[in-house]
């Protein structure tokens, strides 16, 4: 009897970006997107009193990305679609087919790696559960990041040929109102940032208007609503090393009231993080905008100094128009639609890379 040919598995769909690779490819119960990309470093898109970077942002230029070696990003998608529907995110298109296995994420990640196989050594190694998803919904996120960071430097180096550094998983929530395990997950993942990370962990709340009228507008009133997360928030463990993050992305109609965020969070528990509402299809057909969010440093002036002045520690983070054509912001997806705007060369510092022959070479530059 003659013996079948196995079958060839297809390879990820790739989508050049300049900051690196938007790409799909299928798993467990379909297809998953997944983002591997460099920074630009804080100095250039961040402005953070608090950590030293205390220049109005008036705009990103695009740029090449600091070396891999440097920091490196990979945003994978912890569910087939997401259940939340918030009206500023094109995931919800996406058709749902429930929980990512921790398999898939592992294969994520894999392959987020095997996208720049001349990078054998990074410093930084962020991991953000944020592409397609709601991640407090998933077990698999809990375990997988405790496996990454058990086995960082056996397994995952046999087995991608990459030495990491630090490795900093980071946990966003839209804080989904019904979820019952919703404290027990938050709990354990304080757990994982302080005790198995030592603070080298993220954990964010997507707030993004102290409004509850507007909340439930735009998580589609699925969202916890801020008094009672508030209540929770006390009982949360005091943070190892990085507070925990109030999310707000901001659009010209959102209301942020520092007064009344200050009244429901500890700051010496909760940090800010301002960044402008991303412009996807969502966003288009329902009317959210920030307008000159990209170019001006005045969306953010008035905001975030009410909030210094009530004792948050802010980070105004604002993103290029290269990462926001990219789709590298969350809330994009091209499974659902979403479309990149065309890209051959992936700027990168130490890697010069031209997909429209798909010509690759390295440069060195920052490898051990």
């Amino acid at each position: 009897m003659s013996r079948q040919p196995a079958a060839v598995k297809p390879a990820p769909t790739k989508y050049p970006i300049p900051t690196g690779y938007l790409f799909t490819d299928y798993y467990s119960k379909g297809p998953l997107e997944t983002l591997t990309i460099g920074d630009y470093g804080k100095r250039h898109n961040v402005k953070a009193a608090f950590l030293g970077y205390d220049r109005d942002i008036e705009g990103v230029p695009n740029m090449p990305c600091m070396p891999l070696s440097e920091k490196w990003v990979v945003t994978l998608s912890t569910q087939y679609g997401c259940r939340m529907k918030c009206s500023f995110c094109d995931v919800p298109k996406v058709p749902w087919r429930g929980n990512a296995t921790e398999e898939d994420l592992r294969r994520q990640l894999y392959s987020a790696i095997a996208m720049f196989p001349e990078c054998q050594y990074t410093e930084r190694l962020n991991i953000h559960f944020a592409r397609m998803g709601e991640p407090i919904f998933n077990p698999a996120v809990f375990s997988f990041s405790r496996w990454l960071h058990e086995r960082k430097g056996r397994e995952l180096r046999r087995d991608t040929g990459l030495r990491v550094e630090t490795l900093h998983p980071v946990l966003t929530t839209s804080m989904p109102r019904k979820f019952g395990a919703f404290r027990e997950r938050i709990i354990e993942w304080c757990r994982i940032k302080n005790e198995t990370y030592f603070g080298q962990a993220g954990l964010q709340f997507s707030i993004n208007s102290t409004d509850e009228g507007q909340r439930t507008e735009m998580f589609a009133d699925q969202q916890m609503h801020l008094v009672d997360f508030a209540r929770f928030a006390r009982t949360m463990p005091t943070p190892v090393s990085r507070k925990y993050c109030l999310n707000f992305a901001l659009a010209d109609s959102f209301a942020v009231d520092a007064g009344r965020l200050k009244s429901l969070f500890d700051t010496d528990k909760f940090m800010v993080k301002l960044t402008p509402i991303h412009n996807n299809d969502a966003c288009r057909d329902n009317g959210i905008a920030t307008a000159d969010g990209y170019d001006s440093f005045k969306p953010y002036s008035t905001v975030e100094a009410d909030l210094r002045a009530e004792g948050f520690d802010v980070l105004v983070f604002i993103p290029s128009i290269d990462e926001e054509e990219g789709l590298v912001t969350c809330g994009n997806a091209v499974l659902g639609g979403s479309q990149t705007k065309p890209h051959s060369a992936v700027r990168i510092h130490g890697i010069t890379r031209d997909e429209r022959d798909a010509d690759s070479t390295y440069v060195p530059g920052g490898e051990r």
